[in-house]
Formats: C-alpha cells, structure tokens, sequence
C-alpha cells in the first residue's frame, strides 16, 4: 500500500524501488488536470478535519486578532442568524466611559469609541447583508458553509438576498421554484421578501407550485393541461381568485379543495420494531436518541436548518450503508444504532444527478432499454444481418450508433469564457444512430423513434411486453408519464432524478423487510403529482416497508403515520426533537413550528382516529 520507501527489493535479480499504491494515487491526485480522474481518486478518500488548525483555516496569528472579543474564524462559524446579533450589538453599543449599562448590569464596552468611529459603515452594511439573507430563510446556515455543499434553493436565495440590498427599481427578476427545501414558517419570509422586491418598482416572475407563494400572487398564468407533450399550453390566468373558479385549471381545483389530497382516516400501528439513533452530537445535535418505528410511512420534519438531513442522512442513511453495503463513508457522530437486524436493506433515494453526460437517459438508468434492444435484436431483419444488441446501443464503439457525436446526437461546441453549446450532430440529425441501425423498425419504429417516446406513449405501444411495460408503468405512477425515454440526464431536475431512482427501486421485487429513505420527494411536483407520488409510497409501506421522508410539504406530513419534528429553530437554535407521533399528537406539542401550520390542514381530520393493525 505504501511502497518500499527507499529500500529496494529483487525482481529478476535487478534491484527495483516500489512506489506503492497510496503514494502513487496521491501524486497522480496531485499532478492531473482531469476532473474525471479527480473525482475517481477522491472516491478512496475521506474528508477529516485539519489536525493542525482544527478547521479553522489560519495560522495563530492570525487567530490573535480579534474583533469585538471576538477572531474571524469563531465570526464566520456562526450561524448568519447569530452573526446578525452579533454585528448588530457591535453596531448599537455606545460605550459611557469605560463601562455602559445593559438591563441594569455594568459590562465593559466591546469596541472602543475610536473603533466604532472607524468601523461605523462597514458595520451597517455587513448587517444590512445578514438581514437580507435571514429574510430569504437562509438564517440557519453558517458564514463558512462550502458554496458546493448548498441545494439549487438554497444557492437561489442567496443571489435573492443580494439583490434586496441593491435597492434597484423596474428590474425583471425569474425565479424557478424559490421555496425548495423550506418550511412553511420560512417560505412566509421568502414571499414577504419577494413582495419587497415587488414594492420597490420591480417585476417578480416566479415558477412554483407552492399553495401559499400562489395566493400571495397578483397575477397566476396556469400551465397545463399536463405534462411535457401534454402540456404546452395556458389553461388559465387572472388573479389567485379568478384561477379558483375557472373550471380548466386543476391548480384551482385543489386550491378551492374541490381536488384534494385525502386525511388519513387511519394511522398504520407499525410491525412493532424500531430503529433507535442513541447520543446524535453531529453539527448542531445535542445528543439527541429519537426513534423510528418500522413498518409505518414516517415523516422527519422541522424549520431550515432544525438537523433532519444531519440526522438522516449523515448519521442512520451511512451507518445502514456501511452494514449492509460495506460503504466507506463515515456517519456522523452517535453513541449507536439499534434495531438494524431488524430490517435488510436500505434504499437511500437523493436527488443526485443518474448521470452526468447526455449519453444517461431515463431508459438506460432503469434496464428498460435493455430490453428494448433485446427485441430490436429479434426482429427478421436484425437476425439475417446477424446483429446483436450492441448494434443497438448508442454507448457501444463500432457498433450502431453514429460516431460524429459518439452516439450523443449533440455536438459540443467550446465558447471560451462563456458555456458550452450544444448543437444536434448534422450526421445524425440528433437520432444518435447511423443508418444501419435505423433501417431496423419493431413495429414500424426505429430505435431513435423508441427514444423519442415519452414514457406514457411508450408504456401504451408496449403493452405486449411485461418487462419493458411493468418498468414504464411505475415511471408513470411517480409522475414521470411526460418524459421522453431519451431525454438526457442532464436536463432533469433534482426531483426528477429522485423520482426516476424511485420508479427503478420500485420495479424491484421488494423484501417487505426494506427502508426507503427519501429527502424531499415532492421537489418540483404539482399538487396532482404529489397525490400519485403519495399512493405509490402507501403501496410499498402496505407491503410491509418502512418510508422514511424528510420533507417540508404539508400534504406529505398531513399523510404520514408517524412525524419526527426537529427544532424548534435551525441552525444552533435547533438540534432537538420538539414532537414525536401521530400527525393529531404532533398538534398537540407546544414550540413546534410545524404543528401551527399543520393545524390549518387537518381541519378536515376527525375527532378519533382509528389505527390500522
């Protein structure tokens, strides 16, 4: 593993020198200029805190210079809601004398007079920054989060908070779904600051399917009737209350709750085992043991930034992983997981990309287009020219697919400065195929034809064929029926990724004894989806599964058999259970943001709620 050192062993009597694996790696890491290889290199490391600075980044001192008591490392590890009170006191504070009074005590002044003369305007906007970026519900994260480590939402709202201080007017803003990844209480604070935007002469366009940032809207245009080739068209615009009442729009419908998504008559009682997650300490838990119980749909809840995904993800999600799957990644800090025996496998569900060229596509992720390709290889004419399924795959070298594009069908083109462009390949026309291929036709269809098919069409013209058909059916039931088989990976959202991993998983013969853990699954997805979505999860749980969710939709939570709610705020404010059960126990716990808005769409749930053996 590492080498010889500078010792020498015998190789046909010559004397040679071993680098060894580790050192060899470490140089190569160190000299490429690959992404690729980097990222390949990097999958046999772990990422573990500076021994030297302790994660602070900077030499002592540096360290020893302080700003109001305080060094820039401890400033930029606070939470940017705590680094706004702590800027703000700064900025406040006069100092009378040498001591000044607050709530009646006697404390020696932070900055000196002098110091606040000169630091006076730079405290102003630092705190004017802070402000606008826990008006957008970004209060929770830390000043020295890793940009990468930060969701499309989350990224979004950061450029929206820098735009609240610029104080520009007649200014057109586009937004694409803003409310990603927040909690109820921190999405009134997104529409509050999109409204300031709006009252300071500007244009605000938002893309969203949340129900309270569409009332909060002036004007609505509805788009529909469905998806993708179904969709396409305005079915209906005007106010919030004009969208109500136009028959066309399915938004409307389940706005008015004349569609809606239905309160559980019952709770499911569970197969009575547990898994319990004893002594969580990682980032901003405070050794909290919460427990999970099996069998049940179970819902992790909470404000930005209260450790759902800390919880979750970084702790149970690895620690299963590394059981079961021998994983390298290092879960969070706990005392121990108990309870694991008692399921067998663990399907962790993100929102990843399926893949990263444009060659990745819906029908390759899942196997059903490898079946296709089985049929295409059985057709007359296939099997007098003696082709086999490679003559059908766009990856394959030498095989069927054009090689202008290498089987693409685009074309990528280098701008310098700018991004690249990609152009459909004029050998191919974008088909992918050289002509070869595309003389073989299944049922009048070529294979570029096939891929051009969106998954509902696809699933209807293979009817015949249980195992492509079984496999485009649960593509549809999550809600994907508008997809193109073809489309590459690249353009799918977030949600649409989670999704298609879910529809393979889905396809699989389940154990009855299998955790599904999934972060927000509701990402991108109409009130109409979410409803689908919702009955697909009820069928593996019916089956004797466990699906764990952390999710922030009220339609999910309302659904669930069980709720974990985290907070009660994000970031240090947070790390601790406020409420655990049944959705009517949840209501009951006081400090909960969650329940106050729950309460709102539980109206309709009786006074008894029986549960399900």
């Amino acid at each position: 593993m590492y080498g010889t050192g500078e010792e020498l062993y015998s190789v046909d009597n010559k004397q040679e020198k071993f680098d060894g694996v580790v050192p060899n790696l470490e140089k190569r890491y160190k000299e490429t200029d690959s992404e690729y290889v980097m990222r390949e290199i990097e999958g046999y490391m772990n990422i573990v805190t500076c021994p030297a600075c302790k994660g602070k980044r900077l030499r002592p001192e540096v360290l020893g210079v302080t700003f109001g008591g305080t060094s820039i490392a401890d400033v930029v590890g606070f939470s940017i809601e705590t680094a706004a009170v702590f800027f703000e006191s700064l900025q406040t504070i006069k100092p009378v004398k040498s001591v000044k009074m607050v709530k009646g005590k006697s404390v020696e002044p932070l900055l000196s007079e002098r110091e606040q003369k000169i630091s006076g305007q730079a405290l102003r906007e630092i705190v004017i920054r802070l402000k606008n970026l826990v008006e957008v519900g970004l209060g929770y994260l830390t000043l020295d989060r890793a940009a990468i480590t930060l969701s499309g939402g989350e990224l979004q709202r950061v450029r929206l908070a820098t735009q609240l201080g610029t104080d520009l007017t007649g200014v057109i803003y586009i937004l694409d779904e803003p409310s990603v990844g927040l909690h109820p209480r921190d999405n009134d604070k997104l529409i509050d600051a999109l409204k300031k935007l709006r009252d300071q002469g500007n244009t605000v366009i938002v893309v969203e399917h949340d129900e309270a940032t569409i009332e909060a809207a002036d004007y609505v245009i509805d788009m529909g009737p469905g998806a993708g080739t179904f969709g396409g068209k305005i079915v209906a615009e005007g106010t919030p209350a004009e969208i109500k009442r136009d028959k066309n729009s399915m938004t409307g419908r389940y706005m008015t709750g004349k569609e809606q998504i239905p309160v559980p008559a019952k709770y499911r009682r569970g197969n009575g085992k547990s898994l319990v997650i004893k002594g969580a300490t990682e980032f901003n838990l405070k050794n909290v043991t919460v427990r999970i119980p099996l069998g049940m749909l179970v819902c992790v809840t909470g404000v930005s930034g209260s450790g759902k995904s800390t919880l979750i993800i970084d702790i149970l999600s690895k620690a299963l992983a590394r059981k079961f799957y021998r994983a390298k990644d290092i879960p969070g800090a706990h005392k121990e997981i108990k309870g694991m025996n008692d399921i067998d496998k663990v399907i962790s569900i993100d929102q990843s990309p399926i893949g990263r060229t444009p060659r990745s596509n819906p029908a390759t992720y899942t196997g059903v287009f490898t079946a296709i390709r089985d049929l295409f290889t059985e057709v007359p004419e296939a099997k007098m020219k003696g082709y086999d399924a490679g003559k059908f795959s766009f990856n394959v070298k030498g095989g069927g697919r054009c090689e202008a594009c290498s089987g693409e069908g685009l074309v990528r083109i280098e701008m310098q400065f700018l991004p690249d462009v990609y152009i459909d390949c004029t050998e191919c026309g974008g088909k992918r195929y050289n002509a070869e291929a595309l003389e073989i036709r299944y049922k009048d269809k070529t294979i570029a034809d096939i891929l051009e098919m969106s998954v509902e069409a696809a699933a209807s013209f293979f009817t015949d064929q249980p195992l492509i058909n079984d496999k485009l059916t649960v593509l549809n039931e999550v809600g994907l029926g508008y997809l193109k088989l073809g489309q590459s990976a690249t353009t799918l959202s977030g949600g649409e990724a989670q999704r298609v991993k879910l529809a393979t998983e889905l396809s699989r013969r389940a154990t009855g004894r299998t955790l599904y853990i999934l972060d927000e699954p509701t990402t991108g997805l109409h009130f109409d989806d979410i409803k689908r979505l919702l009955g697909v999860l009820n069928q593996l749980v019916e089956k004797g599964n466990t699906v764990l969710i952390i999710e922030h939709n009220l339609d999910v939570i309302k659904s669930a058999d069980w709720i974990i709610d985290m907070g009660p705020e994000g970031g240090n404010g947070g790390g601790t259970v406020v409420a655990e059960g049944t959705p009517r126990d949840v209501l009951k716990a006081k400090g909960s943001r969650t329940a106050e808005y729950l309460r709102k769409v539980l109206k309709a749930l009786p006074v008894k709620v029986k549960v399900k053996a």
